[in-house]
């Protein structure tokens, strides 16, 4: 296992993360999940106060014993950012009673995923100033499924010291934020490289072929740990056995090899060859849509169904379009007007409505909502 430098934090942790939302079949599985993290040199793991009883099977486990000492192991936890700051203490107290634990070493303000959210993590604030000044919690950051531009706004408060975000081979949107956040010395989270980053787990027959000799998903994970700036991955495991993929790579963290270089660039090729004219670049300049529809989001996955093979991953997002709030905002293709404002902004001079439609016909399915809901 590697370990990093979390930013300003100065917390040395290991490249992977347990992630604790999945491993709820029980807490025996719980146990045993975190055991087989922390025997393997996973010194950090992630839980959150909305994760059903994650907390509560965190802190049975510590509480039975690890292998590891409480000063080597490194504990997040997640709260809901609340305006109200005396909330916001009751809170953190709650999750340490949950976890057994007299403080945690991070706290990630969860969810902040727009400027509304933003707003009231800043004037609740103060409420967690409070358990830093007495040590309840020694590191403040913030987790965000957030558009680009609120995930600036809020590293700019310079009120974290560090950040959960996504990006992927797969989705590199959020660059800026990363650059950034390292470039003010924060801790960098990359949360569920696995899942949001393809489904990668269970790679389309495509897909599969176009990354050998690598498995997509440990492709994934090399793309992100070859940065240096990035601290740590999620690795969410239902069990101790989904630890074994992930494990693999715990310690090859070096710099990209000439071949895994090779298959990356074929992927790119691939898809600047199958989708030709067809192809979203992802600049953005389409929004707003007047009907709220995430337009560059819907051809993303169309891109990786069409050039990939990608379609169950497409679906499964897809899906979540008009079903999961502020988490994966936007309306379905199928809402699309035919108003034409977004036409002349797309500098590849895509015919958007029709992409639209054609995504919607490609991943449209049932309904989805978020896990823990």
């Amino acid at each position: 296992m590697r370990y990093r430098r979390f930013g300003k934090t100065n917390l040395r942790l290991s490249v992977l993360t347990l992630g604790t939302m999945r491993y709820l079949a029980s807490a025996e599985n719980a146990r045993q999940t975190v055991q087989q993290a922390v025997s393997q040199g996973i010194n950090h793991i992630e839980t959150a106060r909305g994760y059903g009883n994650s907390e509560r099977y965190l802190g049975a486990a510590l509480l039975a014993g690890l292998p590891i000492a409480r000063s080597q192991l490194y504990i997040t936890s997640k709260l809901t950012p609340s305006a109200d700051p005396s909330q916001m203490e009751r809170w953190v107290d709650e999750c340490l009673d949950r976890l057994n634990l007299d403080y945690l070493d991070c706290l990630a303000l969860h969810g902040i995923n727009s400027g509304e959210h933003l707003d009231q993590a800043i004037r609740g604030m103060s409420g967690v100033q409070k358990t830093l000044e007495d040590g309840r919690v020694r590191h403040v950051g913030f987790s965000t499924h957030a558009p680009l531009e609120v995930i600036l706004a809020a590293i700019n408060t310079h009120l974290f010291e560090f950040v959960n975000l996504h990006y992927y081979y797969f989705f590199q949107r959020n660059a800026a934020a990363i650059e950034l956040a390292n470039q003010n010395d924060m801790g960098i989270f990359i949360i569920s490289p696995a899942d949001k980053g393809g489904q990668l787990y269970t790679p389309s027959p495509d897909l599969e072929r176009l990354c050998q000799p690598f498995s997509p998903l440990m492709l994934n994970y090399r793309f992100l740990l070859s940065d240096r700036r990035i601290t740590t991955l999620s690795v969410g495991a239902a069990n101790p056995d989904e630890l074994d993929g992930p494990l693999t790579v715990a310690n090859q963290d070096g710099e990209l090899t000439q071949e895994e270089k090779r298959v990356l660039d074929r992927l790119e090729a691939t898809q600047r060859s199958v989708l030709g004219s067809e192809r979203c670049s992802q600049c953005y300049q389409c929004l707003p849509c007047p009907e709220a529809i995430n337009i560059p989001e819907v051809l993303r996955l169309r891109n990786l169904a069409v050039a990939y093979g990608m379609t169950e991953f497409g679906q499964y997002r897809y899906r979540m379009f008009e079903n999961a709030g502020h988490w994966f905002p936007g309306s379905k293709g199928n809402r699309c007007t035919d108003c034409g404002d977004c036409l002349p902004r797309c500098p590849e001079k895509l015919e958007i409505p029709m992409l639209l439609r054609d995504t919607h016909q490609r991943l449209k399915g049932k309904e989805g909502r978020r896990l823990w809901e």
